[in-house]
């Protein structure tokens, strides 16, 4: 009886929008919905520092031009940028509205609206360095952000940034890797160099235009009514120069604005999956197994001094290893990696390889220490007391007598918590570093499929897990740790 209440009750509520147009239900709800991302930043959308509660930028007032011209208010809706289009295809806000250049690509998956500003792709090497084209840096490193028209440009140049780690998430992290000499250029829209880049020392931003394009606001397929509602408000904002004033307003009003709109630029690359594409899968399974077995060779050591540090250390001791399990296990791993990576890279600078598996081993050495001080606590005071009597020190007691019988006791959580490792490896694809989710990441966007991608990741990640599990009961099987032989 409540089932049926209950779904007259969503029928009631919502039967006026399943079958109405976008159009429609935005003035039946007063409020234009639109999507996009905080972290791409300053100009477009970002917090207010002086009210962190409010969100500023360019795309914020064109946003709420939009909405006021047609006589509803505007509010946005956080998406990451990299999945702003399947968001917007699954109904999760009315429009996409967040820098997305106008590609033949994208208009294959959703309707255009008319131009509303102009960009330029700047590529930007190092200080010092000769090259002033892409044609001069061919076999070099040239990075730039996943999804942009940049990345195609790249690739369609002969450059497969994917190949050494040079697709970045972030707008500023590929500018900090340029001047660390990590890459040897970067290519973005001129929006984001002229303010994350540029103004770095140690960059050199190049004067020529590599190509010239356009943004625009994405809406469904289906939905010709809102977009014929939205290009006629963008067409009286340039007529009556509202969108001039929100440019300069923004010191984002240049000569393009006013010069021919360019061309859509054209995406053509291949979509299908290949063999190709299977290679790099394999690839990328073989750097998430190099890095997982890198960080747990030194995670598993390191937990031990750690654990034993702070049942048998002295005070200081005990207190630096406690300190220590508190601060790795009580942080982000993420926030780990950013800072190695990063965060320290005027000082010291590592390798995206490095920087993950020094970060991932330090955070999984708290967990590790953890489950062996477990282990070592729950063996009887009395073998420590045995050992001591036959005159075995501390070291040795630890070696010959506690360390066996926790070994025992340990496998089975040390076992868990590799596998766990395996799939936290995918966080490094934050630091550039391709490994097996990435790889999933870029194979889907390129197929515009997640499907197959997801599921040969998925697969590849079993084939890994799997086999360590059942070596894992193996081994408990053999130590006579297992005491209910017929548990699979």
């Amino acid at each position: 009886m409540n089932s049926i209440i209950i779904f007259f009750l969503f029928f009631f509520c919502f039967s006026p929008y399943l079958s109405a147009s976008t159009l429609t239900t935005i003035q039946k709800k007063g409020t234009l919905i639109w999507g996009g991302d905080l972290q791409g930043g300053e100009p477009y959308v970002f917090e207010d520092p002086n009210n962190p509660k409010q969100i500023i930028g360019f795309e914020v007032e064109i946003a709420e031009e939009l909405a006021r011209r047609m006589g509803v208010r505007s509010s946005f809706k956080h998406n990451a940028w990299s999945s702003l289009v399947p968001a917007l295809e699954r109904g999760d806000f009315d429009i996409a509205l967040n820098g997305l250049e106008a590609t033949t690509e994208r208009m294959e998956r959703a309707l255009l609206s008319d131009p509303y500003y102009v960009y330029s792709e700047t590529l930007a090497v190092r200080k010092g360095d000769s090259a002033r084209s892409l044609q001069d840096l061919k076999g070099r490193k040239v990075a730039t952000l996943n999804q942009t028209y940049a990345y195609d440009l790249l690739y369609k140049n002969g450059f497969d940034p994917s190949s050494y780690g040079g697709i970045y998430e972030g707008v500023q992290e590929p500018y900090l890797d340029l001047v660390n000499g990590k890459i040897d250029a970067v290519l973005l829209d001129n929006i984001i160099a002229d303010r994350y880049g540029c103004p770095l020392p140690g960059v050199d931003c190049l004067p020529q235009e590599v190509a010239r394009g356009v943004y625009v606001i994405l809406m469904r397929k289906g939905d010709s009514d809102l977009k014929g509602t939205i290009d006629a408000a963008l067409l009286g904002m340039r007529s009556d120069g509202t969108l001039e004033r929100i440019l300069r307003k923004w010191n984002l009003w240049d000569h393009r604005q006013t010069e021919s709109i360019p061309t859509l630029g054209r995406v053509d690359r291949k979509r299908q999956f290949s063999f190709e594409q299977f290679f790099l899968f394999v690839k990328g399974t073989l750097v998430t197994l190099q890095l997982s077995v890198c960080s747990f060779l030194l995670a598993v050591p390191l937990g031990f001094v750690l654990a034993s540090t702070r049942i048998y250390g002295r005070q200081p001791f005990k207190f630096f290893a406690a300190t220590y399990v508190e601060i790795f296990r009580g942080t982000p791993v993420l926030l780990q990696l950013y800072i190695l990576y990063f965060g320290i890279a005027p000082y010291i600078k590592l390798s995206a390889i490095q920087a993950a598996v020094l970060g991932l081993g330090l955070n999984y050495a708290a967990y590790e220490a953890e489950i062996y001080r477990g282990a070592f606590l729950s063996l009887s005071r009395g073998q420590t007391e045995a050992a001591q009597s036959l005159g075995f020190g501390t070291l040795q007691t630890l070696r010959y007598v506690l360390f066996p019988q926790a070994f025992r006791v340990a496998l089975p959580p040390m076992t868990n918590d590799f596998i766990a490792l395996l799939k936290d490896s995918s966080l490094v694809g934050v630091i550039a570093v391709v490994e097996l989710t990435k790889r999933m990441t870029i194979a889907a966007v390129d197929m515009r499929s997640w499907f197959i991608p997801g599921l040969l990741c998925a697969g590849f990640y079993f084939s890994l897990s799997f086999p360590l599990a059942r070596l894992a009961r193996i081994l408990e099987r053999r130590l006579q740790l297992d005491h209910h032989p017929r548990t699979v």
